[in-house]
């Protein structure tokens, strides 16, 4: 049931374009590919990997559309690729902890939503083959 590393964390900005352009000028991670999702937002790399999502305003969940930075600024979630998905089920189960599970269509991929004890959103993503076959 290992983390395997960071797959990304997830900024909710106030300024959607300032952050991508800070992002961009300063820390050089480049705009790529991201899905064809609902919302405004960017994914940007490191070399082949999407490490920083910025998401922009969300009409279709209770998140506030103005977002006020505060002393931690606005972080919305940290995400792990993982492995071991019944055993870490099974781990959140025996002690009680909820969450929301997600199978991605586009290959089948498991995420795990979670909250830490602070409030922090936790996605855990597990490979096609940990996922179990549609009933």
């Amino acid at each position: 049931m290992p983390l395997e590393g960071l797959n990304h964390y997830t900024i909710r900005p106030v300024d959607l374009e300032r952050t991508k352009t800070f992002y961009e000028d300063v820390l050089g991670l480049a705009v790529g590919y991201r899905p064809p999702l609902n919302f405004p937002g960017y994914w940007l790399y490191v070399g082949d990997n999407p490490t920083v999502h910025l998401i922009g305003p969300r009409s279709d969940d209770s998140h506030p559309q103005h977002r006020e930075a505060g002393p931690t600024g606005l972080l919305d979630h940290i995400a792990f690729t993982c492995s071991g998905l019944a055993e870490m089920k099974q781990r959140l189960a025996q002690r009680g902890i909820k969450y929301e599970e997600r199978v991605i269509p586009r290959d089948r991929q498991t995420q795990l939503f979670l909250f830490d004890p602070d409030g922090v959103a936790v996605e855990l993503n597990y490979p096609p083959q940990e996922t179990p076959a549609a009933a």
